[in-house]
């Protein structure tokens, strides 16, 4: 079992993942609100995995992917398109990124096995 460190500034979309990605095996040890407790969280925590939105109110989920690097896998997610970030994503240390739209279990796996971005 994966474990999994929730980053969105809005509650109503962490307790969503959290139930749909603990239904689907993962292990949702945290959760943050913004990305200075993001950053404090995955080192506390040590989370295998960190679903981490791109638009936090404090900085932006490039700069905590940044952070976080080496530390944990990284899948990026946002209301957002891809392309609306241009090179951004590719650039970062993240492993990929999931439209918030499409998340689900198989979704990050899929990511995390390096089958898409």
């Amino acid at each position: 079992m994966r474990s999994l460190l929730i980053v969105d500034d809005h509650d109503g979309f962490r307790a969503w993942v959290r139930d749909v990605l603990t239904g689907e095996g993962f292990d949702v040890v945290g959760e943050a609100g913004d990305g200075r407790s993001a950053i404090e969280a995955a080192r506390r925590l040590r989370p295998h995995v960190v679903l981490l939105d791109i638009q936090l109110p404090d900085m932006s989920g490039f700069e905590v992917a940044d952070r976080l690097a080496g530390t944990a896998a990284v899948v990026l997610t946002s209301s957002r398109a891809a392309v609306d970030y241009g090179p951004l994503i590719g650039r970062s240390p993240a492993a990929g990124f999931v439209p918030k739209a499409d998340l689900s279990g198989a979704a990050l796996l899929a990511v995390l096995a390096g089958e898409t971005t």
